[in-house]
């Protein structure tokens, strides 16, 4: 069995390369309370679009405006864990994605303390 050791990969036609340690087309930990990426990969930007509303956007834009979104949220305390609702945004951009978080019990908009995001699929 042999062994491949590599800085970064990128695939056939993708213009930017991904860190192997961060496989994903971008990932990000952030604080929805305080608006504060804590760790990210691929993310230039966190906008707060109101109460448990954010909007991000791409160092490395994506190749269309269809990509996966995966997400999770919670507080650190067990008040409210909230649920989250993630889509690319009203613009379908392949540049950005927004992440909406709300309180499973009220159905409200909330700002969690602990919130992450991970993206799947190709670079431009």
């Amino acid at each position: 069995m042999s062994t491949l050791t590599v800085t970064n990969i990128k695939a056939t036609g993708e213009t930017a390369g991904r860190a192997v340690s961060g496989v994903a087309a971008a990932w990000v930990d952030f604080d929805g309370s305080t608006n504060a990426i804590q760790g990210s990969s691929n993310i230039a930007s966190l906008t707060d679009q109101g109460s448990g509303q954010y909007q991000f956007a791409f160092s490395n834009n994506m190749s269309t405006q269809y990509f996966a979104i995966s997400t999770n949220t919670g507080n650190r305390d067990s008040s409210n864990a909230g649920v989250q609702r993630s889509s690319q945004g009203g613009s379908s951009a392949s540049s950005t994605f927004h992440i909406e978080i709300m309180d499973d019990g009220t159905n409200a908009n909330i700002d969690a303390v602990a919130a992450q995001g991970t993206i799947h699929g190709d670079l431009a």
